[in-house]
């Protein structure tokens, strides 16, 4: 996984992973996505039934995290 912070970076740096994946996996295809510098972690509490009934609840803001356990959940998420 690579950062590319420099659109004049961004074809040497997709040179480089393909040359990275072909030699580790046997093919250069790569997975391009917008890096995010503040994620938030948000979950939509939803029930459904067995006849296709479903309700959205509320969602919630879980992005206080410390070794991928939640410490906050705040709801509603703002």
């Amino acid at each position: 996984m690579r950062i590319v912070e420099k659109p004049d970076e961004f074809v040497d740096s997709v040179l480089s992973a393909q040359r990275e994946a072909a030699s580790l996996f046997g093919v250069n295809t790569l997975l391009i996505e917008k890096y995010i510098t503040q994620p938030r972690h948000v979950e939509v509490e939803v029930f459904g039934d067995q006849h296709g009934n479903a309700i959205y609840l509320y969602e919630r803001d879980c992005s206080l995290q410390r070794r991928h356990q939640k410490i906050i959940e705040e709801a509603p998420a703002v």
